[in-house]
């Protein structure tokens, strides 16, 4: 059934449609509408399920760990301050191959103190061992849902899955989503038949000591597993088209790039505002498309490479920043082609940083502006008229 709803709540619906055993959250802007129709859901008898009321997001992580190591399908949500909060605790949990599912609505980090979206706060965990999807829009951040647990569960991977849904510009805002059936949905989503867990009938130990001489295995086959669970990750998307009709790309998407020169690289909600640039860039002759990264961890190097042959030029477009270094999906991407036959120029953009818009204009200064260049880590419209003047926010690039 079709309904105009907000974002947050039409993850609600996708999570509840889910079956999750456990869930628990606190709240946090932009995140709070996804905890509170879930508790009301769990509230009205409406889903079968705990929730657990919590003192902190470390608590909420802290419990759907105990929960997924006792046997039980768990979930939380959180953003900015409460993610880093739960840093520890993510570590573990991939540590520990289990396979919870975060819904991350991204917002940007203190200081100065913002609620407004980028993708600073997934970036700082970018390494924990996630799966880490990211959002284009309303239906699809709902989509994801069991697409998640699908991936997670798979008992040859057993990862955690983290979904990011970029704050207020989706959480908040009133999109027609298509929310299924809940048969279709247990069709697609089994229950939950967990390899190993916490029972007293069949003792185990979870998270023991590690000495040297085994330490680096489990780290290693964190990384195997985040390889393996590529074509887990596609399957996953090719099997919700088949039942639902629905298709957002798998390990990446891709928008009128066939015969793309110039391509644009984005990740989240900006792709909606590109594709309109896109459409208007082709009317006056400009061969131009999208690469829409999708999965962020694992980092789909061998999808872009095949996607990107003809391309002699990319655009990347970044709403994070690694503080020393750089763009991190620019230089993701730099890497992705080094020693590669085709090698396109490749101008990284940082923009949007603490909710700024990123209207069409702004893209299309972009293009003109890098064509035929190798630009990196030119932050876009920043205010030079307040850094001239010494203000005490001035910066200096």
């Amino acid at each position: 059934m079709k309904k105009l709803i907000e974002g947050s709540m039409a993850v609600a619906e996708m999570v509840k449609l889910c079956r999750p055993h456990v869930i628990a959250a606190y709240p946090i802007t932009p995140q709070t509408h996804i905890v509170e129709n879930l508790s009301q859901f769990v509230a009205d008898g409406e889903m079968n399920a705990q929730f657990l009321n919590v003192e902190s997001e470390f608590g909420a992580a802290s419990v759907v760990l105990g929960a997924s190591a006792a046997g039980a399908r768990a979930y939380s949500t959180t953003t900015a301050q409460g993610l880093l909060l739960m840093a520890e605790v993510l570590f573990n949990i991939s540590g520990l191959r289990l396979p919870v599912v975060i819904t991350c609505a991204n917002r940007a980090i203190s200081a100065p103190i913002n609620i407004w979206n980028d993708h600073s706060d997934a970036m700082v965990v970018r390494d924990a061992g996630w799966v880490m999807l990211f959002a284009e829009d309303n239906q699809e951040s709902a989509d994801m849902h069991p697409q998640a647990f699908k991936i997670g569960e798979d008992s040859n991977i057993l990862l955690p899955v983290m979904i990011n849904m970029d704050g207020f510009i989706l959480t908040h805002a009133f999109e027609p989503v298509d929310i299924p059936d809940q048969a279709d949905v247990d069709a697609y989503l089994p229950p939950y038949k967990p390899v190993q867990f916490l029972d007293i009938n069949n003792p185990m130990t979870f998270g023991v000591l590690a000495e040297p001489q085994w330490y680096a295995e489990t780290r290693y086959k964190i990384a195997e597993t985040l390889e393996d669970v590529k074509p887990v990750i596609e399957k996953a998307a090719d099997d919700f088209k088949a039942k639902f009709g629905r298709y957002y790309g798998g390990l990446i998407d891709t928008y009128r790039m066939d015969d793309a020169e110039r391509v644009f690289v984005a990740m989240g909600s900006i792709i909606g505002t590109l594709k309109e640039t896109v459409d208007d860039l082709r009317a006056k002759g400009e061969k131009v498309g999208i690469l829409k990264i999708r999965s962020y961890r694992p980092f789909p190097k061998e999808k872009i490479l095949e996607v990107s042959g003809h391309v002699k030029e990319m655009m990347v477009l970044e709403k994070a920043f690694s503080y020393g270094s750089g763009g991190m999906l620019q230089e993701e991407l730099r890497a992705c082609f080094y020693g590669a036959k085709n090698q396109p120029k490749i101008s990284g953009f940082v923009l949007g940083l603490g909710g700024r818009d990123v209207p069409p204009s702004t893209l299309k200064k972009i293009y003109e502006h890098s064509r035929g260049k190798v630009i990196s880590n030119e932050f876009v419209d920043l205010r030079q008229d307040v850094a001239q003047q010494g203000s005490p926010f001035a910066m200096k690039f």
